[in-house]
């Protein structure tokens, strides 16, 4: 089906790089077999519409984490410090978050494949570093594969099964999150009038 073929690219997307969060997709997937498994609440959007099967969706989301994730290892493997130089690597990755991950791979080696699992911003850097400093091949896939058939099928199946909770509580979680938002822009704004008026009054 093209959704899973969508489904499929925009994981691999995620784990080159692509701004925008692996766990949005996931999330997004298990809400669209909650809707397929809910005709009554979701009439599909024309009558030949085949829902997603949950089982089905969870192994293709798996698969395309996992392999994007393996993908990203065996480039580091391939071109290592070359594509490091370049300047889509330093716009991509950033010099600092560059640093940090090859210093904590170099220590923790294939370990490091597992914590980057759960680090969206480290994750494409962190697999890149693994295949670049000769992590091994096998360990990798051990580590990674591990974390992702924790954190990826979980993630799909909860929504699923959970469905009916967030869409109750849809209205409410939408007011908790404008509430945050405004307290969060509230303290954004003092803390740069703060800062633009300190050498004033420092200059007093």
């Amino acid at each position: 089906m093209m959704i899973y073929a969508l489904i499929i690219g925009i994981l691999t997307a995620s784990s080159f790089g692509l701004p925008f969060p692996e766990e949005v997709t996931l999330l997004s997937a298990g809400f669209l077999v909650y809707m397929g498994m809910h005709p009554e609440k979701f009439p599909p959007p024309f009558p030949d519409a085949e829902p997603l099967h949950l089982h089905t969706t969870a192994i293709v989301c798996f698969f395309a984490v996992f392999i994007s994730d393996l993908l990203v290892f065996v480039l580091g493997r391939r071109l290592g410090s070359r594509f490091l130089e370049t300047k889509l690597s330093k716009r991509v990755i950033g010099q600092n978050n560059l640093e940090r991950v090859i210093s904590f791979a170099t220590r923790h080696g294939a370990i490091a494949a597992g914590v980057f699992r759960f680090t969206p911003a480290l994750r494409f850097p962190g697999h890149f570093s693994c295949g670049m400093l000769g992590v091994l091949t096998w360990k990798f896939c051990l580590v990674d594969g591990t974390a992702a058939l924790i954190s990826v099928p979980t993630q799909v199946y909860l929504i699923a099964i959970w469905g009916d909770w967030i869409v109750d509580h849809i209205k409410t979680f939408k007011l908790y999150l404008f509430s945050f938002l405004a307290i969060a822009l509230l303290i954004y704004i003092l803390r740069h009038l703060r800062r633009r008026n300190a050498p004033a009054i420092s200059n007093s």
